[in-house]
This record gives C-alpha cells, structure tokens and sequence, in this order.
C-alpha cells in the first residue's frame, strides 16, 4: 500500500472513532435523561396512586401535613412568572440584536456582546440578591413586602434578555446577505430592511430563541425564592408574594418524607413537562425555513 493510500485509510479509521464516539455520546446523553425521568416517576408513583392528581388540582392550598396538597397555585405562580419574564425580555433582547447588527460601530458591537454573554453567565444567586435588596424596597412602595409576584418576573426577564439576545443576534447572523443587499437596492432604509425583510425573515428562528429562554425561565430556582415571598397561595394581583414548584421543592425538600416527599416528586415531573414543551416548539419552528 502506497503512502497516500495509507493516508486515506487513516482518514476512514478516524471518521469512524469520530462517528462511533459521537454516537456513544449522544446515546448516554439520552439514557441519561431517560435515567432522571424514570427515578422521579419511581418517586412520584406512590403520591399519583394516593392522594392521586386530582388533589394536587382540587385543594385549594398547600400544607401537606394537613393533608393539602394543592400544586396549583404554585404551578400558576411558575407559568405567570415564566410568560411575565419572556413578554418583557423578548422586545429589548430583539432590539439588542437588531442594534447590534445594523446600527452598532464595530468596536461598540463586540463590546456589548461580550457585556451580554457575561450578563448570560451571572449567578442567578446575584440577580436575587440585587432584587431582594434593591428592586423589592423600590416595588414596596408600591404596596406589600416588595417580594411579589412582580419583583419575580423583573428579575426573571433580567435573567432571560442575555438570552433571548444572544440567540436573535445569532438568528439575525443566519440571514442571507442577498436578501440584505435586495433590501437596500429597492431603496429601504435600515429600519426598513430590518423590519421588511430582516425579520420576517428571521421570525421562526427568533421565535425557538425565544421559546428555549422560556424553557430556561421556567426552571429557574434561587432567584426567585429570593425575591417571590414564598407563600403558596393564588397571586391576587402583582404585589401579592407567591411561591413557585422550584422554590417550593427547593424549601422542602430536606425535611420531606412519605407523601409529602413523593409529591414533591410529582412537582419535579411537572417542571419537566413544562420545560419539555417549549424545547419541542423550538425543535418544531426551527425546521421551517427561514428564507422562504
């Protein structure tokens, strides 16, 4: 066998390691989760025989020594937080993305994204311990304690605008020069390519960003027991404290035992539910092309 063709023989041997490696990879990464979620079903089965899931809907608050088990409120603390996050996060997360890849001088560009990927990298822990001390005394003023249903979803769209940012600007990245350039010969000005073509065009990968930043918002756990209340009752209204199913289980986990840690289980299958759903509206939207 001559050298080049011991070359290309070595090549093949590599792809295959590669491919074979990857493939392993991929396939621990799925037994992995398939792992995680057959442990807290395990767990959870007892409190889904008894008390079943119709208590976890029908009472109407939650002291599981006392028999309430009422998973409710905290389940609409965690959506209203999440929606609230996401609606305030989205327009400024796009607008960034936007003024970075129109309007922005080069060197302010590469300034402000890396600005944005160290906000996306901070601790959720300082978010909390910025709301708790400074955001929560200015909305107490407002009336109650300032740890409130609002203080929650501020912080939380603080969290989630690095990355509903970073994932537009890539969105923005994706789109074909041409369609940039068609723009400008028709006469459009830079508002106009970018609202006319830039975004039409970008819409269903702007839309998986923002669904995956929800999917992150929503299992977000410190931040918001910090500055929510904690109390598991149904919001009133925005200054009204709640507690969402992360920080209740967060709270309670320790001390937990028979029903009350199952159904603290139960409350795990349920944020994997809701963490699942805006992946697969993200894996649905991202197949559509964005340039037809």
């Amino acid at each position: 066998m001559t050298w080049f063709g011991k070359r290309i023989s070595f090549r093949r041997l590599a792809d295959r390691a590669i491919e074979f490696a990857s493939t392993l990879a991929a396939l621990t990464a799925a037994a992995i989760v398939l792992l995680i979620l057959a442990f807290i079903t395990i767990e959870a089965w007892p409190a889904l025989r008894d008390p079943g899931p119709a208590r976890f809907v029908t009472d109407r608050t939650w002291f599981p020594l006392s028999g309430q088990f009422g998973l409710l409120p905290m389940l609409t603390a965690s959506v209203l937080t999440t929606i609230g996050a996401v609606l305030l996060a989205a327009p400024p997360g796009i607008a960034s993305a936007l003024w970075v890849r129109y309007w922005a001088p080069p060197s302010l560009a590469w300034f402000h994204r890396r600005a944005i990927a160290i906000l996306a990298g901070t601790p959720s822990v300082v978010f909390g311990q910025w709301g708790l001390v400074v955001l929560a005394p200015l909305i107490a003023a407002w009336g109650g304690s300032g740890q409130s249903l609002l203080t929650a979803v501020i912080v939380l769209a603080l969290m989630t605008l690095p990355t509903i940012a970073l994932a537009s600007d890539a969105a923005l990245g994706s789109i074909d020069d041409e369609l940039v350039r068609g723009g400008a010969a028709l006469g459009l000005g830079r508002w106009g390519i970018a609202s006319r073509v830039v975004l039409p065009a970008a819409r269903s990968s702007l839309l998986a960003g923002i669904l995956l930043a929800a999917a992150r918002a929503v299992g977000e756990t410190m931040a918001v027991l910090m500055v929510a209340g904690n109390v598991p009752n149904f919001p009133e209204s925005l200054l009204a404290p709640v507690r969402t199913l992360t920080a209740n289980m967060a709270l309670e986990m320790g001390y937990a035992s028979a029903s009350h840690r199952s159904i603290l289980f139960v409350s795990g299958l349920l944020l994997m539910v809701a963490v699942a759903i805006p992946y697969l509206l993200a894996t649905i939207a991202r197949p559509r092309s964005d340039h037809g």
